[in-house]
């Protein structure tokens, strides 16, 4: 699914009018049922209901929504705040239709802003995605109460004084909403951290945009959900058999953490590698034996650590990094075992961090390598931190084009940044998954894609996708805090 900015998202209401055809007017009535039906699908006519509304087509939707609900019966109050001394043409026709149906409630001074005393559901329709400056005045008053009255709080399409593609400053007036209902498609404001408590849970509800539109518009920012992860998943032949699926290893583990990489290797082989080779020190040896009897095991020289520069050529992927630690002697085979490849390569954990601390095999890297870091392991790599999260996909785009590689940035919708500058967030996993472990099984998933001759691009974008759909199948099962690493392990299917 695009991402589109502000602007593109104004053209694609346009070209839709254009060349539909449709009158604005009933684009609104078409995106005002649209959130009627995600509404009432959840809340039932016992909920007394407080519409807020501005003067825009934000504030047209507001009057629409509140003129459906009322011919189905909600106890519905509608407000308008005055903070403009004309609304705009769309909002006029909606206001006069609702009018005939109700008396409304005008908001022109802070003494006109109704007390939320018994928790009503507050639809928050005060401002729309177009927004380019700080709420003020008035609307920042209105904005302010409604979120000390700590009620629930549903916006249409984007919260109101949050801008959809820009940072806000942090002194600036927003709605917290639990909820918000987008048309269409997100926002990229959905996608930063900063900007979570202004957005709430958020579903997309189509509105019947062009589709043409869609497709010749071209976007850096996409959302990956079942739809187009769905062409990747593909039967096996018949007579296949486990060489062709790959020849798999991976490098990982050191005294203390060969947890790391045996949860890799699980993850790996099923993800669906034919064949698994894990190169770890001595020390875990008898450990990877017991515990994964599927894979093979290339055990290093040292006890502790891994040094040893493996033969390459048996091995259709190699993954590298989860519990490696960054000890002198592994530096040195790392460095090694860079110049000898000339196919994209999994790096995670201590790799990243040996990277960070020597950005010189940044430029020896394959291209269209896999980094797969979170946060702090970003900002090691890229030398510095960020003002806020726009800034640091600026930096996150430009680091994966500069060195032509492929970066997944862990957490939340995690981004997963491609050499031709396109960013794609996901839409899976869960906060369960912020635990121990979770970033190897990740590791692990992606090299036994690439290992069965997944494209680089496809297997990071799909790896993603399914780590958190596994993720979210094993919060249902084992609760969001009581999940671990091993649970997502358990739950991987496609």
């Amino acid at each position: 699914m695009n991402v589109f900015s502000v602007s593109q998202i104004r053209d694609w209401d346009a070209f839709t009018i254009a060349h539909e055809p449709i009158h604005s007017i009933d684009l609104m009535e078409r995106a005002s049922s649209a959130f009627v039906r995600w509404f009432c699908a959840r809340f039932d006519d016992r909920c007394p209901v407080i519409v807020f509304c501005g003067m825009g087509n934000n504030g047209g939707d507001g009057l629409a929504i509140s003129r459906m609900l009322l011919q189905k019966c909600y106890n519905v109050r509608t407000c308008v705040v005055k903070h403009s001394p004309k609304g705009s043409a769309d909002f006029s026709r909606n206001l006069e239709r609702l009018e005939s149906l109700t008396a409304i409630e005008w908001i022109e001074t802070a003494a006109d802003i109704p007390t939320l005393l018994s928790p009503p559901i507050v639809i928050d329709a005060l401002l729309g995605s177009g927004l380019s400056r700080p709420a003020e005045g008035l609307m920042a008053e209105v904005i302010q109460r409604i979120n000390d009255a700590q009620t629930p709080v549903i916006s249409v399409d984007i919260a109101a004084g949050l801008f959809a593609d820009m940072p806000n400053a942090p002194s600036d007036s927003i709605i917290k909403p639990t909820h918000t209902v987008a048309f269409q498609c997100p926002k990229l404001a959905f996608f930063q951290p900063q900007c979570a408590e202004f957005v709430g849970e958020w579903d997309i509800v189509s509105i019947g945009l062009s589709e043409k539109y869609e497709l010749q518009t071209p976007t850096s920012y996409f959302y990956t959900d079942a739809a187009i992860i769905e062409p990747f998943t593909k039967a096996r032949k018949k007579y296949s058999h486990k060489g062709s699926f790959g020849h798999a290893l991976l490098i990982g583990g050191s005294y203390g953490k060969i947890g790391s990489i045996v949860l890799s290797a699980k993850a790996c082989l099923r993800s669906g590698a034919g064949l698994l080779t894990v190169q770890a020190p001595q020390c875990g040896y008898d450990i990877i034996q017991t515990s994964i009897p599927e894979a093979m095991v290339l055990p290093d020289w040292h006890w502790r650590i891994n040094t040893a520069v493996p033969n390459i050529e048996p091995y259709s992927a190699i993954g590298i990094g989860p519990g490696m630690g960054q000890d002198p002697q592994t530096l040195l085979m790392l460095r090694e075992l860079l110049t000898l490849l000339t196919s994209p390569i999994v790096l995670d954990a201590d790799a990243l961090n040996l990277l960070s601390k020597h950005p010189d095999m940044l430029t020896i890297l394959p291209k269209n390598s896999i980094l797969t870091p979170h946060p702090k392991e970003l900002q090691r790599l890229l030398g510095q931190s960020w003002k806020d999260d726009y800034e640091k996909l600026t930096l996150l785009r430009d680091f994966s084009q500069k060195y032509q590689l492929i970066v997944c940035l862990k957490g939340a919708h995690t981004a997963v940044a491609l050499p031709d500058g396109s960013i794609h967030f996901n839409s899976t996993g869960n906060p369960g998954m912020a635990t121990g472990g979770s970033g190897d099984v990740l590791t692990g998933i992606i090299t036994g894609l690439l290992a069965q001759g997944m494209h680089p691009t496809d297997a990071a974008v799909f790896g993603v996708f399914q780590h958190g759909k596994a993720g979210d199948r094993a919060a249902q099962k084992c609760t969001q805090p009581a999940l671990i690493a091993s649970d997502i392990i358990n739950e991987m299917r496609w």
